[in-house]
């Protein structure tokens, strides 16, 4: 039983990356279309960010409070850009 838990910790573990990483890239985009001055895209890229947070969070691969925390800065960053 020790190998087979090891086989699923293996298996969750390339999952979890696998889903941080889709996460990261979605906020490299946020945050380039806010350093290009680009209110439309930041808006549209955010929202795509918030529903990957939010699974990521309902499956317990990120804390739900550090979900809420990433959601908070980027909507603070993306709000910047609109105002000005």
């Amino acid at each position: 039983t020790a190998l087979k838990e090891a086989r699923k910790a293996k298996k969750r573990t390339e999952r979890n990356k696998a889903i941080k990483s889709k996460i990261r890239t979605s906020i490299k985009k946020v945050e380039e279309a806010v350093k290009n001055n680009n209110a439309k895209v930041a808006q549209e890229h955010l929202s795509v960010v918030f529903s990957e947070w939010d699974k990521a969070a309902k499956k317990n691969i990120v804390h739900y409070k550090a979900a809420s925390n990433q959601k908070a800065r980027l909507s603070k960053l993306v709000a910047g850009i609109i105002t000005r």
